[in-house]
């Protein structure tokens, strides 16, 4: 029997794009095929050597976990391809070398991610509108460009789909899309060599600097000196700055206030959970980008259940769609039902949920007192679960803000809300049963509403 077919490589695909976020699967994997191998192994083929070998580091675990679900107990091994990708993607970001020329940058822009595949509605028009005159007038409309929001609401869209915008219009343009976190190890490796000025360069001779999560910058003294000085080199020659964040400037802990002045100098827009209608035009449009016509009355199904964010919303469309050609189904309300029967409540209640269901399902689940998620306890078993309560009610309180979260955890500081906020979203991200974890809980005070 074959150990790689086409049904076992789509549903490899299917299980990765459900493990790691999408930007880091459109830069990593996107790139990455699949072929039978000697003695029953299946190997995994990287472009180059960097590829496999940072895929195989931080991602080797997921990928394994991945293959073993689509194709049972077989051998992995990771191989490098002989011949270069037969075409290279549509866009890719550029930054210019010491001598002035244009090379490619790691970073690819998913091609996916433009303005016409951007659903609008009230909870992101401004952005929209901010980041589409940025796009027809670089460097002089909005400078900074400050978008934030929670995770998974659109923010990458919108800053790729201003770089695909740019490029098309100005393919010249010298484009440096880079995360925070990026440019930090970036600063920190540069500072290790002696390459300093090398850095500075870089960063700073760009016409557009955009840095995804610029949160990232909180606790890291010398990397905000850094970017300050960057700000300023680019600010001044109006050059178009681009930054993201999960929060406004003014509630990242730790950040200069000379960085939150010079962050509002410009446009500071926020992204909100989409509405109703807006989850039913993701979901069409989603399912359209793969082909597929799915009926109304299944799309406002998932639209009803699945409220949190756009990312949730297109992997229970994905899921949905690739059982269904799997086992050449119809998709109806029922097999909906079936198919997303882990991750949704199938009879919604009629009443909203409040801060009082969220501590309260999260201390049964962990067999605490409302009480204990309210002290000053830091201990592990306590901790925790606390964070997660956070979580929960900032997804699903969105009009309580960071301080209001605080007041219901024994007075925290809105700074210790955005710690715990960013921890869990980390290990959601990267950790599959503990996202399956946080989705029972919130099952959990959906049912009990």
């Amino acid at each position: 029997m074959p150990v790689l077919t086409d049904e076992i490589k789509t549903r490899i695909v299917a299980e990765l794009r459900g493990c790691v976020e999408p930007a880091q699967y459109d830069m990593w994997f996107s790139l990455v095929d699949y072929r039978e191998g000697q003695g029953d192994r299946l190997e995994i083929v990287f472009p180059n050597a960097y590829f496999r070998d940072w895929c195989v580091q931080n991602f080797g675990g997921v990928l394994r976990d991945a293959v073993q679900r689509a194709a049972g107990a077989v051998a992995v091994e990771y191989v490098v391809s002989s011949t270069p990708p037969a075409t290279p993607p549509p866009d890719r970001v550029v930054l210019p070398t010491a001598a002035g020329r244009a090379t490619p940058q790691d970073f690819v822009l998913n091609e996916h991610y433009t303005f016409d595949n951007f659903v609008v509605g009230p909870e992101n028009r401004l952005a929209h509108a901010a980041a589409l005159a940025v796009s027809e007038n670089v460097g002089r409309a909005y400078n900074p460009l400050f978008v934030h929001g929670s995770v998974g609401l659109g923010k990458t869209h919108i800053l790729q789909a201003v770089c695909h915008a740019l490029l098309r219009r100005l393919p010249d343009l010298q484009i440096c899309f880079v995360s925070c976190e990026g440019f930090v190890n970036q600063y920190i490796e540069s500072l290790k060599r002696g390459q300093v000025e090398g850095f500075r360069r870089k960063h700073r001779s760009v016409d557009v600097l955009v840095l995804d999560d610029i949160h990232f910058l909180q606790d890291k003294g010398g990397s905000q000196e850094e970017f300050f000085h960057t700000f300023n080199a680019l600010h001044d020659a109006n050059r178009q700055i681009i930054l993201s964040s999960d929060s406004p400037a003014k509630d990242i802990p730790t950040l200069e206030e000379r960085l939150v002045s010079r962050f509002k100098w410009g446009m500071e827009v926020r992204i909100d959970p989409p509405t109703f209608e807006s989850r039913v035009a993701i979901l069409r449009q989603k399912a359209e980008m793969r082909g597929k016509v799915v009926r109304d009355d299944v799309l406002q199904f998932i639209a009803q259940h699945v409220d949190t964010n756009i990312r949730e919303l297109e992997g229970a469309i994905v899921k949905v769609i690739g059982l269904a050609s799997l086992s050449n189904a119809q998709v109806d309300i029922d097999f909906a039902k079936e198919t997303l029967r882990d991750t949704i409540r199938v009879h919604p209640s009629q009443f909203p949920v409040s801060m009082a269901d969220i501590q309260k399902a999260v201390a049964e689940f962990f067999n605490l007192k409302v009480s204990d998620l309210q002290s000053r306890k830091r201990t592990k078993s306590v901790s925790l679960p606390r964070q997660i309560a956070m979580y929960l009610a900032r997804t699903m309180l969105q009009s309580f803000s960071l301080g209001e979260i605080g007041a219901y955890f024994g007075s925290k500081h809105h700074t210790t809300v955005m710690y715990a906020l960013r921890r869990i979203e980390k290990r959601v991200a990267a950790d599959p049963h503990f996202q399956a974890l946080v989705t029972r809980i919130r099952t959990a005070i959906r049912a009990g509403t």
